[in-house]
């Protein structure tokens, strides 16, 4: 088992600012958004705790919020998508 890391994310697009994702071994172990709407984004972690990076993306990426081209959750999809891609390291 490897080392938790801990991800930071400049959203683009969206009321939250910045996203912090705690990842290991492929999955998500937990979460943090600053700004946004509060009640959306605590629903958001408590349903991807435990859920594999692909399943997250999978699930997330593409949704847009009002007449937003993204969202908070396309917005974590990105931020995954570019952890995978190693364009992201952990802090």
């Amino acid at each position: 088992m490897t080392e938790p890391e801990i991800i930071q994310y400049q959203t683009h697009g969206t009321c939250c600012q910045l996203m912090q994702v705690k990842v290991q071994d492929g999955k998500v172990l937990d979460a943090e958004f600053f700004g946004g709407c509060n009640g959306n984004l605590k629903g958001i972690k408590n349903l991807i705790k435990g859920m594999s990076i692909d399943e997250v993306i999978e699930r997330l990426k593409g949704i847009t919020c009002g007449s937003k081209l993204t969202s908070c959750p396309d917005q974590l999809a990105c931020c995954l998508i570019e952890y995978k891609n190693g364009k992201i390291a952990s802090v």
